[in-house]
């Protein structure tokens, strides 16, 4: 500024300026350089970017250190990413991420129960399922509706079964009855059709009346009105029994077609699950992560860069805190965030698909799913601290 006013002044004081009084003079004024002063109408703003609150334009004043305009955009932002309040989300995430083992569980029971069916698994049991971080309780209930299910279905498969064979049985023995009474009826037809042929012979040679011969032709339709009602029925007959046959055929065939349509739609659906799981899990992690940084106070210090346009065009420049700023600079700030506060690593859960009888499974600090007032939820599992700040639950 000193060297402003020194300028202005040594420019100003080698000038005669006129000026005109209110009657008309000519009056000449000449300025001497103490008499000039300068002041600053207004300073060019400052810019500020990254993990701030409040990113934008801001009024320079003179001064100003990179740590008051930081103060004036609102602090630091110690979430890259706009979230609720990480406690509350924390608790929303916990729920949905028990639920989401619970419906796990369930859709693994599903497929055992289904693989059963099929006769590619053995016996459930809960002990299948010791590794799913859900109350015992929970999964005994699982286990015994699916258990429960199967034997309705097996039951109601042996029922429809047995009605089959016993209508194919019953269908049998009916042909059967009906053959011989086709045969009898026919013998009956060919022995009236002969006694007509008498009657009808003796009438020529005038030794029987005529309504013996009426009565043998009515006795001949008759029985060829029964034969026909016979063949007719026994052809009625057949024809269900071969549906009967055939829904006996294709009623295993078709329980396996379902089942397996069924296995597809359970796997497609575990898939879901577990990719949601994964998904849950890597945001219980990261908002476990912001809560330790919100706690110890926003971690190390940030970096800060200054971005200021110089002779040679705009330069970057590394600064702190207590930086001084001038007018026209644009400062990016970037969070260095402890324990690698980065978007945690994806974690394979195929080993999810059938559980071994021991293993463990990772799950957020302090998120733990298991009820506390379950004892049988919590028996013969210790919980134990990782890297990461992470929770595993290991099988004695």
């Amino acid at each position: 500024m000193q060297q402003i006013r020194a300028k202005i002044g040594a420019a100003l004081t080698s000038k005669v300026f006129r000026q005109r009084t209110p009657d008309g003079r000519e009056v000449i004024v000449v300025i001497d350089g103490d008499g000039i002063t300068t002041s600053v109408a207004e300073y060019r703003p400052v810019y500020i970017n990254g993990d701030i609150s409040k990113p934008g334009e801001y009024t320079y004043r003179p001064s100003m250190t990179a740590r008051q305009l930081v103060a004036i955009a609102g602090g630091y932002d110690i979430m890259r990413i706009k979230m609720n309040n990480p406690y509350l989300e924390s608790a929303d995430l916990r729920s949905e991420y028990g639920s989401l083992w619970t419906e796990f569980a369930k859709e693994q029971a599903h497929m055992w129960r289904i693989k059963s069916e099929l006769g590619e698994a053995t016996q459930l049991s809960p002990g299948a399922l010791t590794d799913v971080p859900v109350a015992r309780s929970a999964i005994s209930e699982i286990v015994h509706a699916e258990t429960e299910y199967l034997k309705i279905k097996e039951n109601d498969h042996q029922q429809e079964r047995s009605y089959l064979e016993r209508g194919v049985r019953q269908g049998d023995e009916e042909v059967r009855v009906l053959s011989e009474q086709q045969k009898r009826e026919e013998e009956g037809f060919q022995s009236d059709l002969e006694e007509l042929q008498k009657a009808q012979d003796l009438f020529a040679r005038g030794n029987l009346t005529s309504p013996r011969v009426t009565d043998a032709r009515r006795a001949v339709l008759l029985s060829s009105t029964r034969k026909l009602q016979t063949s007719a029925q026994l052809m009625q007959v057949k024809k269900q029994q071969d549906e009967l046959v055939r829904k006996l055929t294709k009623l295993d065939d078709q329980r396996r077609l379902d089942l397996f349509r069924e296995l597809q739609n359970a796997s497609l659906k575990l898939n879901q699950i577990r990719e949601r799981l994964q998904s849950v899990g890597e945001k219980l992690q990261y908002t476990a992560m912001v809560r330790t940084q919100l706690a110890g106070g926003g971690g190390s210090k940030p970096g800060i860069a200054i971005i200021r346009k110089g002779e040679g065009g705009p330069e970057r420049i590394t600064a702190n805190e207590d930086t001084e700023l001038q007018p026209g600079d644009a400062i990016e700030v970037t969070l260095r965030y402890e324990d690698g506060l980065e978007a945690p690593p994806r974690k394979k859960l195929s080993n999810l698909n059938t559980p071994a009888a021991t293993g463990r499974i990772d799950v957020p600090a302090a998120e733990s799913l298991r009820p506390a007032a379950d004892d049988e939820a919590t028996r013969g599992v210790t919980p134990h601290r990782n890297t990461g700040d992470a929770l595993s639950f290991q099988r004695k």
